[in-house]
């Protein structure tokens, strides 16, 4: 697989942070991901009440989106403010409480009890703490991942799906040696390795 000189690069959560503390996040959709709306029959494959994944959240529109249909929308994210910013541009009210597993964590949940982000790293989630999905909604964060640590990241996602789930995974594609990223480029023959 050629990725270029990308497969040793390496994005601190520091670099991530400084991003939301600048406003730089280019990568947030104010109006959603055309391509959810496109595909969300295949994500709910006729299925009601799921429990929807959405890791490195951000701020994402669409958990609000999917709650307001009768979902159960859990997110990870490491940038607090994104969080807090989330709840806040949709009048949200919500409640922090620490996650015991997990030193220094967080867990806001929407005082509906229907949307609960995790403020930490996702490598410190397992299924023992966030559960298993029905779906995940993988915009922006495979293509965030470092490529090191990209078998890493498939792996803890495997265990957190249930055995019908549906994975709906956004990627992008260009030259790797003319950019740099985040976003990465993956390659379908890696996603294909990757998730089998």
């Amino acid at each position: 697989t050629d990725i270029g000189s990308q497969k040793d690069r390496v994005v601190s959560e520091e670099e991530w942070l400084q991003k939301w503390e600048m406003g730089n996040i280019g990568f947030h959709k104010e109006q959603g991901h055309p391509l959810l709306q496109k595909y969300l029959d295949v994500l709910l494959n006729g299925r009601s009440g799921l429990r929807i994944f959405f890791p490195l959240c951000g701020k994402a529109v669409e958990m609000k989106w999917l709650a307001d249909m009768g979902h159960s929308v859990v997110g990870v994210e490491i940038s607090e403010q994104a969080l807090k910013d989330f709840f806040a541009e949709h009048s949200l009210p919500y409640c922090e409480e620490p996650v015991p597993e997990i030193s220094g964590a967080k867990k806001l949940q929407s005082i509906s009890g229907n949307i609960s982000l995790y403020c930490c790293s996702i490598y410190d989630l397992s299924s023992s703490i966030l559960g298993k999905f029905d779906g995940v909604w993988d915009r922006g964060a495979l293509v965030a991942v470092n490529p090191r640590d990209r078998q890493r990241y498939v792996s803890l996602m495997m265990t957190l799906m249930e055995k019908n789930s549906s994975y709906l995974l956004v990627t992008v594609s260009y030259d790797p040696n003319k950019h740099k990223g985040p976003p990465f480029y993956v390659p379908e023959s890696e996603i294909k390795s990757l998730f089998g």
